[in-house]
C-alpha cells in the first residue's frame, strides 16, 4: 500500500469519538480483558495493550486501576462484541464496531439511525469484500529513547511490518490481522511503548461523493458516533480536498 494513502485512510476512514467516550471504550476494553484472561496484564496480552491504549490517551492511573479491579471482582456490566454493517445514501459502504451490555438496545438504535438517514442496515458479512481489519501502532518518536529511527523501521518491517508511515512526530505502523499479536511482542522486545495499538477496518474500494452526498453520510456517522455502545465507524467515501474543504465549515 502506498504510504501517503495509508495516512490519509488513517484521517478520513475512521472518526474517533471524543476524549470521554474513548476513555469508556478503554474502560469496556479493559473489562472484557479481564474477563478473557485476568488482571494481570504481565500474562494477559489484550488487558497489557488496553493499559498502553489508556496511558497513550492520558487516561487517569486511578480509572484504570478501578477499572482492572472491578471486572477482576466480577462486577460491572458483561459486554459482548458485535459489528454491524450497510450502505448510506449514495451506495456509501458503512461498517460499525461496537461494544455492549444490551444487544437488543444497541441493534435496535443502530437501526433507527439507519432509517432516518434514508440508509439500509445490512446482514453481518455483507460488506466483507470491501472491508479488510489490519492491526495500526501509533509509536511517538520519544518512545524510541536514542534508537536510530533507520534502523528502528527496519526492525518493524523484520516484525511483520507490510507499511510503515514516518512524520515528523513518530511512525504509523500497519501489520496485517494475522500479524498484531507478534508486532506488539516485537516492540516490547525492542522496549518501545507504544502510543495506541488498535485492530482497524480500512476500505480495499472506495466511493467518490459529492458534497451533498457527504453531508448525508456525515449525519448518519455522528448519530451512531453519539451512541455509547458505539466504538468506531469507518466508511469508504472518497472525499477530495475540495468536498473535506466544504465539510469542516459545518
Amino acid at each position: 500500500m502506498g504510504r501517503v494513502f495509508e495516512k490519509r485512510k488513517h484521517k478520513i476512514f475512521a472518526r474517533n469519538a471524543k476524549l470521554s467516550k474513548l476513555f469508556t471504550r478503554i474502560g469496556k476494553e479493559i473489562a472484557m480483558a479481564v474477563k478473557a484472561g485476568g488482571p494481570n496484564p504481565e500474562s494477559n496480552t489484550r488487558l497489557r495493550m488496553a493499559v498502553q491504549n489508556a496511558r497513550g490517551m492520558n487516561m487517569p492511573k486511578d480509572n484504570v486501576d478501578r477499572a482492572i479491579k472491578k471486572a477482576a471482582g466480577g462486577e460491572g456490566a458483561d459486554y459482548a462484541e458485535i459489528t454491524y454493517e450497510g450502505y448510506a445514501p449514495g451506495g456509501v459502504a458503512i461498517f460499525v464496531d461496537a461494544s455492549t451490555n444490551n444487544v437488543n438496545r444497541t441493534v435496535g438504535n443502530v437501526r433507527s439511525f439507519f432509517t432516518k438517514c434514508d440508509s439500509s442496515l445490512g446482514t453481518n458479512g455483507s460488506l466483507a469484500h470491501m472491508f479488510e481489519r489490519k492491526g495500526e501502532f501509533i509509536i511517538e518518536n520519544a518512545a524510541l529513547k536514542g534508537k536510530d529511527a533507520d534502523e528502528f523501521e527496519m526492525e518493524l518491517i523484520d516484525g511483520g511490518a507490510d507499511d510503515v508511515v514516518r512524520d515528523e512526530e513518530g511512525f504509523m505502523v500497519f501489520v496485517p490481522f494475522q500479524g498484531f499479536g507478534a508486532m506488539a511482542q516485537k516492540l516490547e522486545q525492542l522496549g518501545v511503548e507504544v502510543k495506541s495499538a488498535e485492530l482497524k477496518r480500512f476500505p480495499l474500494v472506495t466511493t467518490a461523493v459529492d458534497i451533498n452526498t457527504a453531508r448525508n453520510v456525515m449525519r448518519l456517522i455522528d448519530m451512531l458516533d453519539e451512541d455509547e455502545d458505539v466504538n468506531t465507524v469507518y466508511h469508504n467515501m472518497d472525499l477530495t480536498e475540495e468536498v473535506e474543504a466544504e465539510l469542516a465549515k459545518g
